[in-house]
């Protein structure tokens, strides 16, 4: 099973095909971080995006503590997957950025008006949390979402 040695995380718990079937991978992009994803659904896929960008942010959100203890919903309007993915993961971004939410759980559905998705987390504690790295930007390039004979597949490039 892929490790954070290798920059890879399979969802905590998940056992067998389910410990292979969602996974994110971090990647390193000239001066930028890129993330691909794989996941057997839209929803999934989305769920684990969230996932990989606060994992960017934060590094391992298990080991770093952060509490799914504060609700917060998104609704972001559309139907490409791309576009969806990038204007949901900006959404995530600017959460962290003008409110300092660490997010580390989420329920997504998309839905043919868009994404819907709540998350659950805390606000950034200096005295628990350590930031693995400073998002400067989401960005369009090389940004993909296709669907896969196992699932879907996305690819975004983060600039840091």
């Amino acid at each position: 099973m892929p490790g954070a040695a290798d920059g890879r995380s399979s969802r905590p718990g998940a056992t067998g095909a389910a410990a292979r079937d969602v996974m994110h991978e971090i990647f390193s992009h000239t001066a930028d971080l890129g993330l691909r994803v794989t996941a057997p659904s839209l929803d999934q896929l989305m769920a684990e995006a969230a996932r990989g960008l606060f994992t960017i942010i934060a590094g391992d959100l298990e080991q770093i503590r952060v509490r799914p203890g504060h609700e917060e919903r998104f609704d972001v309007a559309g139907t490409d997957p791309a576009w969806l993915l990038v204007d949901w993961v900006r959404e995530l971004h600017a959460a962290f950025e003008l409110r300092r939410m660490l997010f580390r759980e989420f329920d997504v559905t998309v839905d043919a008006t868009g994404l819907h998705a709540t998350a659950r987390g805390e606000p950034y504690a200096p005295g628990r949390h350590v930031l693995a790295h400073e998002i400067k930007a989401i960005t369009q390039h090389e940004l993909s979402v296709v669907p896969t004979a196992g699932g879907w597949e996305a690819m975004l490039i983060v600039d840091v």
